[in-house]
């Protein structure tokens, strides 16, 4: 179908249920709290999260952390 093969009225009724639909849509973004300000929204992702790093220092920090754990088993174990 093309649109230049539409008449008048059948114009107006897509516009009228496109403007209710972006009512909707605004909505349901409001309600689910995807809305950011001034009536723009969070943009879609892909599904892929942002990977997360960790600085050498936490890593470090984590790392000594969890040997002193495995010491205190390895120690209660003699």
């Amino acid at each position: 179908m093309n649109i230049a093969n539409l008449s008048a009225k059948l114009l107006r009724q897509a516009a009228t249920i496109k403007d209710k639909i972006d009512g909707l849509q605004s909505e349901l973004n409001r309600l689910l709290g995807n809305e950011v300000g001034n009536g723009r929204t969070v943009a879609a992702t892909d599904g892929r999260k942002k990977k997360r790093t960790m600085s050498a220092a936490a890593r470090a920090k984590i790392a000594a952390a969890q040997r002193a754990r495995w010491a205190r088993v390895r120690a209660g174990k003699k």
